[in-house]
């Protein structure tokens, strides 16, 4: 049975592009979390009055990896020293972001995140609470990358080792 993790790491269709290519991710899914109103669209999370996040919905298999190695995956794919940004993408629907299902995936992004500090010249900015309601964004952003070659936005993409 797969198990989830929520990550917010700037433009989804990037960040949901990376994951795929990740062994042991079964699904993804983009769309918006972290806000306060209810079955947003995208243009609304673009105008910034929703609160919601660009996120990817990550299901994966446990067997093949755990929960702390999609967190230092989440690490590497983005600059978490960046408030409500990343690369050209400004505001905080693009913010860094790990939203945990339960206290062992709290406790785990919090000791990745400490961990990864020192790699950093900047403090990591990276929110780090609870999972909200999951809305999945419109399909036409579903799989974007994998279906155009492009938007992969701020993912400097390289194949994983």
């Amino acid at each position: 049975m797969p198990t989830k993790a929520l990550f917010a790491a700037g433009c989804f269709w990037g960040v949901q592009y990376y994951f795929d290519q990740v062994p042991g991710v079964t699904q993804t899914t983009v769309g918006y979390s972290g806000g306060h109103t209810n079955n947003p669209t995208y243009e609304a999370v673009c105008s910034q009055t929703t609160g919601h996040a660009e996120t990817v919905l990550v299901e994966y298999d446990r067997v093949i990896i755990d929960y702390q190695s999609l967190c230092r995956h989440f690490f590497r794919l983005h600059d978490p020293t960046q408030l409500n940004r990343q690369g050209p993408d400004i505001g905080d629907n693009y913010r860094s972001a790990i939203y945990y299902f339960d206290n062992d995936q709290k406790v785990i992004a919090n000791q990745v995140m400490k961990s990864l500090q020192p790699d950093y010249d900047q403090p990591i900015v990276t929110e780090i609470a609870a999972a909200g309601q999951f809305y999945p964004a419109e399909d036409y952003h579903q799989k974007y990358a994998e279906r155009t070659g492009r938007g992969l936005c701020h993912i400097d993409y390289a194949p994983l080792d």
